[in-house]
């Protein structure tokens, strides 16, 4: 029996932005239809972090993966990345494992895809200017899935870390065609003029005032992924239409959601199935939570192994 061993590199190349965002359709839509078989996810707490696994079978599309990602705060200080993570693509016949690939560059793409998707599905049209909270790589993925759907011209980035903010503020200016980025003196200033805020920090208190949002503006919250963590505020909630990845997740893991005592509107899946609309008018303002599926990681694995195998992408080996 072989096994296709696919680097980061090779994720990266099999699976560019704009073809993420479209993977994603029917991950949600498949999701949120009762086609997709997504348990909660289980968590294997350390002292020094937590080990989640992630497994997915989407019925339609017959992706079967598995994805084990570790979370260890103190890794940055050691050398290594906060997050790791394998996703392992099995075989929905046998149950062979077919490929095993660098799970963390497949989650910040997937994660970055699910954004650009909700900016795609609720944010309004002309929307041009994005208030980023966190330089991590889920802030830079973030940023790219909103370019892959809006032609994003200005970017105020916001780090507790200025140096941090600084480096990403660099790299996005010598992207192709990249938008103007700015560090503001506070996010006050950055949410007076953006449409699209996203979030991606670890943050355990709210990161802006959700009264200083101006109308029609698109927020994304993709962080906060336990009950005591909060990137989005109440007053956000409160004025927001509220769109969530899955509501038995979200209530169950999203501090977001748990503290601010959300009402849900919908899943992002409702919307991409034509069961509840999008975007209503223009001065509405919508938040898209998300604690991250399976359903995702099986979409993506799957859409990277179909390309790896046309492509010849990464190295077989045996295992048997």
């Amino acid at each position: 029996m072989k096994i296709r061993i696919l680097t980061a590199e090779d994720v990266h190349f099999a699976l560019p932005m704009r073809e993420a965002v479209q993977a994603m359709k029917p991950a949600f839509g498949q999701f949120s239809a009762g086609r997709a078989t997504v348990p909660l996810r289980s968590s294997l707490p350390t002292e020094n972090g937590v080990t989640l696994l992630m497994p997915a079978y989407l019925q339609d599309n017959r992706n079967l993966a598995v994805k084990i990602v570790s979370i260890y705060g103190q890794n940055p200080g050691l050398g290594f990345p906060t997050v790791a993570a394998v996703v392992i693509v099995l075989d929905p016949d046998t149950g062979r494992p077919l490929a095993l690939m660098d799970g963390g560059s497949l989650t910040a793409i997937r994660t970055g895809a699910a954004g650009g998707l909700a900016a795609e599905l609720l944010s309004r049209s002309d929307a041009r200017k994005v208030a980023l909270f966190g330089a991590g790589v889920q802030g830079r993925s973030q940023l790219e899935g909103v370019m892959a759907v809006r032609a994003i011209d200005e970017v105020f980035l916001i780090d507790r870390n200025v140096e941090k903010a600084k480096a990403l503020m660099e790299e996005i200016l010598a992207w192709p065609n990249g938008p103007a980025v700015f560090i503001p003196s506070s996010p006050k200033e950055a949410l007076k003029r953006a449409h699209i805020v996203l979030a991606a920090t670890t943050s355990k208190t709210p990161l802006f005032d959700g009264n200083d949002l101006t109308p029609g503006t698109h927020v994304t919250g993709v962080g906060a992924f336990t009950p005591d963590m909060q990137e989005i505020d109440e007053h956000t909630v409160r004025r927001a239409t509220v769109i969530v990845d899955s509501r038995e997740a979200c209530l169950a893991e999203a501090g977001d959601i748990i503290k601010s005592k959300a009402h849900i509107d919908a899943e992002l899946g409702d919307i991409v199935n034509g069961s509840h609309p999008g975007r209503k008018n223009q001065e509405e303002i919508t938040f898209f939570k998300s604690v991250g599926l399976a359903a995702q990681d099986a979409a993506a694995a799957a859409a990277i192994m179909a390309k790896a195998e046309k492509k010849g992408l990464g190295t077989l080996v045996a295992l048997s």
